[in-house]
């Protein structure tokens, strides 16, 4: 087939571009855009190659292989297909397991398949030797794509640069269009936490104001501190009867917009905050209309509280996500006041009521 292909090894060309932008590995040093990342690789792999892109693998590590956000957005981008190998901790550092041999596997299928006459590889693992060799033999023209190293350190296997028949560049111009390092938190900016709560995350944290100083509390701050500590409340984890006359999402839901929910939830990054928002927005345009008003006052009036009912129904819908949940279903302290504020916010923004500080 008169098409291309192009495999991307996650761990790679993340881990080189931080080392590149940053001199460290860690990916969690960098902010992308994937959505633009994505475009580039397609953009770049048709022009090298004179072929229409069939489809771009995206290879990574997960830990107990479920979906982290961006692998959540980039699984229902066009012609982009995630497979996922695990991520394990080993001393001080994580490494990917099953992820090279996802790709030999993968590769050597389509070659055989006949799938393309061109793939691209933006890898440096020497363990895929063997299958670029066997795609070779049928046929399949192989392109190798390098991220440019820092201080002119190599960061490919020597004998898989040596077997590949064509050879780019991916420069630190090319990829700081999508890949940039991410901005740290002000100086200052802090999140008070009741002992023994772990700390929001840094999204979180990055989101809220400068608070006063030391030793300055003002009025503001110590309402801020009872609005933060009502965010934490928790209903039963059990399914919850209606007892406060706020009508549950569930109820305002047709079966044709289940489905429809259903299908844009794959495409949320699974963020607690941007899951309360995607709920409270859906539970405010189902309202009925000439209900909604009482309804909604009704919310303000419970302000900074989730009604009891509702906020059960919330984390029922927020076990969907890996990401949010742990192994038993159960929902951390830090993910409950994100996705409470986050339920505020979604409020605010469809309809006007009060949002909750998150501090």
């Amino acid at each position: 087939m008169d098409r291309c292909i192009v495999f991307v090894d996650a761990g790679y060309l993340l881990g080189a571009a931080a080392t590149l932008l940053t001199g460290d590995a860690a990916r969690s040093r960098l902010s992308v855009d994937y959505a633009g990342l994505i475009q580039q690789i397609r953009e770049r792999a048709e022009t090298e190659t004179g072929q229409p892109l069939l489809r771009i693998y995206w290879f990574d590590g997960a830990p107990d292989r479920v979906p982290q956000p961006e692998h959540r957005r980039l699984r229902v981008m066009p012609r982009v297909t995630v497979r996922l190998g695990m991520l394990t901790r080993v001393d001080s550092h994580f490494q990917q397991k099953g992820v090279d041999a996802a790709m030999h596997a993968q590769l050597i299928e389509l070659a055989r398949n006949k799938a393309a006459i061109d793939i691209a590889l933006i890898t440096g693992d020497g363990d895929l030797l063997p299958g670029v060799m066997a795609a070779k033999e049928h046929g399949v023209s192989m392109h190798l794509w390098a991220v440019q190293a820092a201080d002119g350190a190599y960061n490919q296997s020597e004998d898989l640069v040596a077997e590949a028949d064509e050879r780019q560049l991916l420069g630190r111009a090319w990829l700081t269009q999508a890949i940039t390092v991410a901005e740290p938190s002000p100086p200052g900016v802090s999140v008070r936490t009741h002992p023994g709560l772990p700390a929001p995350s840094p999204a979180l944290q990055a989101s809220l104001p400068i608070p006063a100083l030391a030793g300055t509390s003002t009025p503001r701050d110590r309402a801020r501190s009872a609005q933060s500590v009502a965010l934490r409340w928790s209903s039963d984890s059990g399914r919850v009867d209606p007892d406060d006359g706020v009508p549950l999402l569930e109820s305002l839901t047709t079966s044709r917009q289940v489905w429809v929910d259903c299908e844009q939830d794959l495409s949320l990054g699974g963020e607690p905050h941007e899951v309360g928002e995607t709920f409270a927005a859906r539970w405010v345009e189902r309202l009925p209309q000439d209900h909604a008003a009482d309804l909604l006052d009704r919310l303000n009036q419970a302000h900074p509280r989730v009604p009891r009912s509702l906020d059960s129904e919330l984390l029922r819908y927020a076990t969907r996500f890996g990401t949010i949940r742990n192994a038993e279903s159960e929902i951390s302290d830090d993910n409950r006041v994100q996705l409470r504020a986050g339920f505020w916010s979604g409020i605010q923004q469809s309809a006007g009521a009060p949002s909750a500080p998150t501090s």
